[in-house]
């Protein structure tokens, strides 16, 4: 358990009170909008939902067997599981789950009926639930809890006759839950993604404007405003709950138009100005007046969804929903300035044909480069307000392949492209599956009282790095073992009074939850096993003994943690990262590569394919998410790994710009010219990947006598790798392997 839970909070550390002594101290933290308020509110809600569902089955209708399973519901939803968002938030996701929740419990209970039979279902279903962490936040956060849904009915006793108990308890257990989250202590929902881009479309909008007019460049002020708008976009300073990462059509949109909006405010930073004695829109259409009309138009479009989007969820009513789905429907009405920009952008484009000097067809070039990426922005955004009803009007479904695939292909897209010992998914899902299985064997054959905390230990012990396994399993058993004697000082004091239990555990409840997740996973296990002591005492007759059981069993899911933690791919995402973003770059230098040489010699054949480097982006950008949460091995300079991650990017998108345009082959002059330098951009990537045979590969510059006139495909090509040579110099910048590689430029009067 991070300091943190929900990677999004803010202020002080103390929990945000600072001189504030008025009022109780829980108060004054539930107030806080730090980690301690966050912890703490999530605590008063969890104890709440446990201990009422606990009671009522427990003491009002004296089904102990429901009872466990209204607790355990209520606790693996809310503490094991690591859903981020407000409550709110969290309580959508497990609305969705508790179905899958009925299967789980369903399956554990006739699965039990062997050991080898559990243990097939915990190889199966462990698998399956850790695997889906590939389809965004939200589901491997709800993972681990819904893997207690299968492990708790998998042990012994063989009873399919209390299956009716077991659903109900979990069902209300996690129902209460679900209501408490969306009622107890509500919280603010933050800045949404569709919000962060609309605000860097108001920036694209300013810089359009500012590059229109004389001196037709970028002052100070505008040239921060784009890089902290551009920043601002970044995934990994994104709230974890506003990341669209999952596989749906809107959030693929939504990421979709994150990226575009980076793109257009490199493109507008790089803009040169216009040609000595040519003014804007004087050889054809004003693209950038177009281009700011139509962010303008994304950005109201983005920021009216967002704003229905947060009242609908601040105001759970009907009638908010109503007027948040008017309010949706207006937003995704305008297209109108999108429609004129992708008219000017043909116009342009047939006036790129014409004959005129370099500078001119470079600045037209570089002009279609900023239309077109403002085109896939309104596009996405569209999407991403619309959904399906925007798909017929696409005019590129190419590169929005996602918008006619139904939620199952695109579900399927997503798990099937992670179904391979290279992605980390599946290496997170293949380790825990085998430690859980393990830890069930052990249990079923060892006969093991209260076996199944041995699997919790696995489940929330092991970590994706060995390192990082090792240091949590120290903390884990010194905390285990703490909180094992208090509550076996307790237990032998107390004995069978379990009305002094039942009044203790809510305290002892609220305490764990709150001091658990901001004080790291020592006080987590210690208070935790305090926490089930006293739930078991009054379940059933219970002496110190059960502190006992709690260390033997808490050790043997440790160890196997750490056992296939060392086995299975021990260095988690650091080493898969660098691995897989070598392959990105590689793939990135062959596409360079391709790409020039086909547009060179006139589109002579069937047109490169980008698959591969469409699948090693997907596989670094998946290794790029973990390696985010886990913990640095060495000190040192830090790789700005997005920054490689957005070069791919670049690649791919002006690779399918360049093949979509038609145009005569090069002449000599031109052809060598766009030879040596796509041959120097590739090099550059490939040492940038650290490939062998990059090392002693010249890096060839253009010819200085390059033609002054040339077909304007000539000078599209020039303006692409003019802006991968500038992604080269940011990544080097950023403090990649990659040496310093001085950026190209057409010769002068070019």
């Amino acid at each position: 358990m991070g300091a943190d839970p929900d990677g999004s909070g803010s202020g002080n550390g103390d929990g945000g009170h600072g001189d504030d002594r008025s009022g109780l101290p829980v108060l004054r933290a539930l107030r806080g909008p730090g980690p301690k308020a966050l912890a703490a509110r999530r605590a008063v809600r969890t104890t709440l939902a446990a201990c009422i569902g606990f009671y009522l089955c427990l003491y009002g209708l004296d089904r102990s067997t429901a009872a466990t399973y209204a607790l355990f519901g209520a606790v693996s939803m809310a503490t094991l599981s690591h859903i981020p968002g407000t409550g709110r938030q969290r309580a959508a996701v497990m609305a969705w789950t508790l179905p899958v929740a009925w299967v789980l419990v369903t399956a554990g209970t006739y699965l039990a009926v062997r050991t080898w039979s559990a243990v097939v279902g915990v190889l199966v279903i462990g698998f399956a639930l850790a695997f889906v962490a590939a389809a965004g936040p939200r589901a491997a956060g709800a993972s681990p809890g819904l893997q207690l849904m299968y492990i708790l009915p998998c042990f012994p006793p063989y009873a399919p006759d209390t299956l009716g108990d077991r659903l109900a308890g979990a069902t209300l257990g996690i129902g209460l839950l679900i209501l408490a989250e969306t009622f107890v202590l509500p919280e603010r929902r933050g800045t949404t993604y569709a919000q962060l881009v609309a605000r860097a479309s108001d920036t694209a909008a300013r810089c359009a404007a500012e590059l229109g007019r004389p001196p037709y460049i970028l002052f100070d002020a505008s040239a921060e405003a784009v890089k902290a708008a551009g920043e601002s976009l970044r995934p990994s300073l994104v709230a974890e709950a506003e990341r669209p990462a999952g596989p749906g059509l809107r959030e693929r949109a939504l990421a979709h138009g994150g990226l575009a909006a980076r793109t257009l405010l490199n493109r507008l930073a790089w803009l040169a100005p216009p040609a000595p004695g040519h003014l804007p829109g004087e050889d054809g259409p004003d693209l950038l007046a177009a281009v700011g009309l139509a962010v303008t138009e994304t950005s109201a479009k983005l920021s009216a969804t967002a704003h229905a989007s947060a009242h609908t969820t601040a105001h759970t009513t009907a009638h908010a929903t109503e007027r948040g789905a008017r309010a949706t429907a207006r937003a995704g009405a305008g297209t109108e300035a999108a429609d004129a920009l992708r008219r000017a952008r043909r116009q342009a484009a047939a006036a790129d044909s014409l004959p005129s000097t370099g500078p001119v067809l470079r600045r037209r070039a570089a002009l279609l480069e900023v239309a077109d990426a403002t085109v896939a922005l309104a596009t996405a955004a569209d999407l991403a307000v619309r959904g399906r009803a925007a798909a017929p009007a696409l005019t590129e479904p190419g590169r929005f392949w996602y918008a006619r695939q139904n939620d199952v292909q695109l579900w399927w897209h997503r798990l099937a492209g992670h179904a391979g010992p290279r992605s980390v998914y599946f290496q997170n899902a293949v380790r825990i599956s085998l430690a859980l299985a393990a830890a069930r064997t052990v249990a079923g054959l060892d006969s093991l009282p209260h076996g199944f905390w041995a699997m919790l230990a696995a489940l929330t012990l092991t970590r994706t790095t060995v390192a990082q396994t090792g240091a949590t399993v120290r903390q884990a058993l010194t905390g285990t073992v703490l909180g094992a004697l208090a509550a076996g000082a307790v237990l032998a004091s107390v004995g069978g009074e379990t009305t002094v239990y039942a009044v203790a555990l809510p305290i002892v409840m609220l305490v764990a939850f709150t001091v658990g997740p901001v004080r790291g996973v020592g006080w987590a296990q210690g208070m935790f096993t305090l926490v089930v002591s006293l739930v078991f005492a009054q379940l059933a007759p219970a002496t110190w003994r059960l502190a006992e059981v709690r260390i033997l069993d808490v050790l043997i899911g440790s160890l196997i943690g750490v056992v296939f933690g060392l086995l299975a791919w021990p260095r988690g995402a650091q080493r898969e990262l660098s691995r897989s973003v070598s392959v990105l770059l590689s793939s990135a230098a062959a596409t360079v590569e391709d790409t020039t040489a086909y547009v060179r010699a006139g589109r002579p054949a069937k047109a490169p394919d980008d698959e591969p480097l469409l699948h090693a982006l997907t596989m670094a950008e998946s290794a790029f998410a973990q390696f985010q949460s886990e913990p640095r091995e060495h000190e040192g300079p830090v790789t700005d790994w997005q920054v490689v991650l957005m070069t791919g990017h670049h690649v791919l998108w002006g690779s399918r710009r360049l093949l979509g345009r038609t145009g005569p082959a090069f002449d000599p002059q031109a052809d060598a010219w766009a030879h040596a330098y796509a041959t120097g951009v590739a090099n550059g990537l490939r040492r940038a990947a650290g490939t062998p045979e990059s090392a002693a590969a010249p890096d060839p510059c253009p010819d200085p006598a390059a033609p002054r006139i040339a077909p304007p495909l000539f000078f599209a090509t020039a303006t692409w790798l003019d802006a991968l040579t500038a992604d080269l110099a940011r990544m080097a910048a950023a403090g990649s392997a990659l040496p310093g590689h001085r950026r190209r430029a057409l010769p002068d009067g070019a």
